[in-house]
């Protein structure tokens, strides 16, 4: 009953109108970003982060644009998937096995309908998930001590491998990088200078904004004008909208277990999206066995993934607003906007901002109604967008950018170093090393350097005290697993998703 009470309470702030039109505009916004190929809901959430700093937002109204945006974001990133066969991200790449199919036989209405759906369902399932899990295991969490905390960062690091989808060694290196950027500024123990090299700006440490938007949107920016990205993409005829009743019967029952799958994806530290539309779509088609036209343009093959990853988008937030550590990359860019408004995401939020978090969870299912009912009526306008050439979208996306962090700080040399992370990310991305430890180096190094200096000190000095219960044990066995086992299982996974694909 306490639970339903807070719930309520969050209905009382995502119903106001200022929080009903951030949701909206958020949901548009992150329609419009996923159904560009290559962009995905991380983009989206960095790109638009300076613009919610610059308008002045409230913590909550913030975060409810954002949040909103990310599952905007993951409903567009089926368009291009089953118009196109490009998908706009990874998790949508399942999509593109009966959906772009359906849409070559001329049922493209169709599929982009089932997939809001699929969606609607995936994302509802796993708030209600949201809602039962997280304050269990947000007390949970007040029995961790510094070095319970250590080793919950260690098993961040360790897990990352399943988030990126990419080499575990790369991820590491990125991860390192991400700590070293993070030991910038003055030391809270000693104050002595570490790496700042006499710049004022470098004291308070580098500013996770504007390493955010640098490392996303500004490399993005550099990868457009390498390929000279000049035109659109061919415009795509959608059908009229001919579905039945009997249609949406059909998929219930597979959105309803894609979404369960995929909420346990997200909740998994490491797990993501990609992972949750891939074995939602593998045992749909194991379930419907030859009864199927799985790869021909099957609906359940359109809503299985769907209800998978967006299933586990909603439920990558559990461990990020428990916990403090992300189960996504979006969520790690989450986890930075929260930093920055001085939120300590963690077992003390429910306490310290019940406002807020309930206000965030009320605003998904409001964010997730307006979603399904202006994709099916609007979906014409966003496929429109497709056609429209990178290189008038671009340097758009990039004078929001350099506007919002200069607005926030008003120093030009915040735009030196935004473009200086754009430059480094461009590097990265360039050699196959994954932005996303990076920014989870930063965000997680302070608060990891804290616990073990914390944790050290109450042992004199004894490193045996990392190891000292059962539930720190736990969690570093639970860590060197999650290092070892995507060095194994991970190749196999990614050679059958693809292998599905051609």
């Amino acid at each position: 009953m306490e639970t339903l009470g807070f719930l309520l309470d969050g209905f009382a702030v995502a119903l106001t109108l200022e929080s009903l039109s951030f949701a909206i505009l958020g949901a548009i916004l992150g329609t419009l970003i996923g159904a560009l190929p290559g962009l995905g809901p991380a983009n989206g959430v960095a790109i638009l982060i300076p613009l919610a700093f610059s308008l002045g937002l409230s913590p909550t109204s913030s975060l409810i644009l954002l949040t909103s945006v990310y599952a905007g974001a993951m409903y567009g990133g089926r368009i291009s998937s089953i118009l196109l066969n490009i998908p706009g991200d990874e998790p949508a790449m399942m999509t593109c096995l009966d959906g772009y199919p359906m849409a070559q036989k001329g049922k493209a209405a169709e599929a982009l309908a089932i997939s809001a759906i699929a969606s609607f369902i995936g994302s509802f399932i796993a708030t209600i998930g949201l809602i039962i899990l997280a304050p269990i295991l947000a007390k949970f969490a007040l029995k961790f001590g510094p070095s319970e905390y250590f080793a919950l960062f260690a098993l961040a690091f360790a897990t990352l491998g399943g988030i990126t989808g990419k080499n575990q060694f790369k991820t590491l290196i990125a991860a390192a990088l991400g700590l070293m950027i993070a030991s910038i500024g003055i030391d809270i123990s000693s104050g002595v200078q570490r790496y700042t090299y006499d710049i004022l700006e470098l004291f308070e440490g580098v500013d996770f904004i504007i390493a955010i938007v640098g490392l996303f949107a500004i490399s993005e920016l550099f990868f457009f004008i390498e390929k000279h990205a000049g035109d659109g993409l061919a415009k795509t005829k959608v059908n009229r909208l001919k579905l039945s009743m009997k249609d949406i019967l059909l998929v219930m029952p597979t959105s309803l277990r894609g979404a369960i799958l995929g909420f346990i994806s997200g909740v998994l530290p490491g797990a993501g999206a990609s992972l949750g539309s891939f074995i939602s779509y593998t045992l749909e088609k194991k379930v419907i066995g030859d009864k199927g036209t799985f790869g021909q343009g099957d609906m359940r093959g359109v809503a299985a993934p769907e209800a998978g990853n967006n299933g586990a988008a909603s439920g990558a937030l559990v461990p990020m607003l428990t916990l403090g550590v992300p189960g996504s990359g979006t969520t790690a860019v989450l986890l930075a906007m929260l930093v920055s408004l001085n939120i300590t995401p963690g077992p003390m939020l429910f306490q310290q901002n019940a406002d807020l978090v309930w206000g965030v969870i009320a605003a998904l299912f409001v964010g997730n109604l307006v979603l399904l009912l202006l994709n099916i009526p609007m979906v014409g306008i966003f496929v429109k967008l497709l056609s429209i050439p990178p290189k008038y979208l671009m340097p758009i996306v990039t004078l929001v950018a350099a506007v919002g962090i200069y607005s926030v700080s008003h120093s030009a040399l915040d735009l030196y170093f935004m473009v200086g992370f754009g430059v480094l990310g461009y590097v990265l991305r360039k050699v196959q090393i994954p932005l996303v430890p990076v920014i989870l180096g930063m965000l997680l190094g302070p608060e990891m350097e804290k616990s073990l200096r914390h944790a050290l000190l109450l042992s004199d000095g004894d490193w045996a005290i990392l190891f000292n219960s059962g539930l720190s044990i736990t969690l570093w066995v639970v860590a060197i697993l999650g290092l070892i086992l995507p060095m194994i299982v991970g190749p196999l996974v990614r050679a059958k998703m693809q292998q599905k694909t051609n």
